[in-house]
């Protein structure tokens, strides 16, 4: 079984020429709006490329087909041509637990004490177990922090998975722009830590500050991303987040 694995995409090989450790978890850390997810979909890509299987938690995304979209228009990949590799999980703050939607998706209100679990393995069984395993990536999960009542217990379970969880290699993008020291909770355990900003008016910068056992270059890189998809992706994370931010805050 493979223990590292190349992005394929040229700036990040540049950045980390030994590849990504794998079981590992990485955090991908920077204030909202710097495109953190467009960052997180080149190991996305990756990982598929190498046989594995992923499980989505797009929670600024409103539907797994704008992961579609941004994956194709990005990294030139084709999810459909993935069948029993990719699965998603859906932020439903309806339920009181969760519950299977169709042969790729669950739906979850993940924020729920032991749903988490629950809901990661439901989706598991939705994909293969080939090649390097199982991925589970997520964006903006700093949106789950935004529930009074379950926000500590939350935070723990996503930092107990990321320290101590290695059947799965996770990947996750977090906002700084708020709960700034309950993510540097998360920014101290995770074995590969990553940060992006934004310059005026769309100029996406990318910097690695650790790894775990593979050499990298902590130089700050500018990502060839088109402005217009940085604008994209903005523009959906903003809309989106406002409605999640209502919705989790409500959850008792």
């Amino acid at each position: 079984m493979k223990t590292r694995i190349q992005s394929g995409v040229d700036w990040l090989d540049r950045l980390l020429p030994e590849g990504m450790p794998i079981p590992s978890s990485t955090l991908i850390s920077g204030p909202g709006g710097t495109g953190k997810p467009l960052v997180e979909f080149a190991f996305v890509s990756a990982w598929l490329k190498a046989g594995g299987s992923v499980i989505g938690i797009p929670l600024q995304y409103p539907s797994g087909e704008l992961v579609k979209s941004s994956m194709k228009k990005l990294y030139g990949m084709d999810l459909a041509d993935y069948q029993g590799k990719v699965a998603y999980i859906h932020f439903d703050p309806t339920l009181a637990g969760y519950r299977r939607e169709n042969d790729n998706s669950v739906r979850a209100n993940m924020v729920r004490p032991g749903i988490w679990h629950k809901a990661i393995a439901e989706a598991e069984r939705m994909v293969s177990e080939e090649g390097p395993g199982t991925m589970v990536f997520g964006s903006a999960m700093n949106l789950l922090l935004f529930s009074k009542v379950y926000r500590d217990e939350i935070l723990k379970t996503m930092r107990e998975s990321l320290e101590n969880d290695k059947s799965r290699t996770y990947v996750f993008a977090v906002s700084t722009s708020a709960f700034a020291e309950e993510i540097h909770q998360l920014e101290e355990v995770v074995d590969n830590l990553m940060f992006t900003r934004m310059e005026k008016p769309m100029h996406l910068f990318f910097r690695i500050s650790r790894m775990s056992g593979v050499r990298f270059s902590a130089e700050e890189k500018t990502v060839p991303i088109p402005p217009g998809m940085l604008k994209e992706i903005n523009q959906i994370a903003n809309s989106t987040r406002k409605r999640r931010f209502s919705e989790i805050k409500r959850i008792k």
